[in-house]
């Protein structure tokens, strides 16, 4: 029974869909949620929209529809009765190296919170979401800072400052953000970088 005072406050669009099936139809999982992202904000300028990543194991078993569910904490999901719920308990992860936290907007390096500002870390998201590709400056200028005045829009310049003060932070592991030579910048992943993505129940 619903409570006279209780009201939609919003929707939850659970999509399945690996990168690499993406990337063969010409687009990126990135591409696609933020063409809906945007498309929602056309029906309404007072939504608010938040797109989670759905990060799991490529072992993970199920349809990848099922696997996105869970990654993500569907309070919906059902089992039959009887039937043991398996509840993946998240790792601790270790206070060596670096930490994304994608789900918390939290980067630690060696157990020590790192003082980012906004755009550095959307920078940093941008880039680990977009990991298996090179994203050129354009790319990054045309996404993260597309709600910009056009004619307050910064130069390529200001993306090599802000990689540039994101390498800083990151210390000794400062490569894993990488300069593509005439193409761009890259996240490539090492052994003691660790992305986080805990459950959230909004995208």
């Amino acid at each position: 029974m619903v409570q006279s005072d209780v009201v939609a406050r919003g929707f939850v669009v659970y999509v399945g869909l690996d990168e690499d099936s993406a990337s063969a139809a010409g687009t990126s999982l990135h591409k696609i949620a933020s063409e809906l992202r945007d498309y929602v904000e056309t029906l309404s300028a007072d939504s608010q929209v938040h797109i989670a990543m759905a990060m799991a194991s490529a072992a993970a078993e199920g349809s990848d529809l099922d696997v996105v569910r869970q990654a993500l904490g569907d309070p919906t999901v059902t089992h039959r009765v009887g039937e043991p719920v398996a509840v993946a308990a998240p790792q601790t992860p270790s206070n060596v190296g670096v930490l994304i936290d994608l789900s918390r907007r939290e980067v630690k390096l060696d157990g020590e919170a790192l003082n980012l500002t906004f755009k550095e870390f959307e920078l940093l998201n941008f880039l680990v979401e977009n990991g298996t590709r090179t994203v050129g400056r354009e790319e990054l200028l045309h996404t993260l800072w597309r709600s910009t005045d056009p004619d307050q829009m910064p130069n390529e310049r200001t993306i090599d400052v802000h990689i540039r003060r994101l390498r800083s932070k990151l210390g000794r592991l400062a490569n894993t953000v990488r300069t593509v030579r005439g193409q761009g910048y890259r996240f490539y992943e090492h052994p003691e970088v660790v992305v986080w993505a805990a459950p959230e129940y909004s995208i």
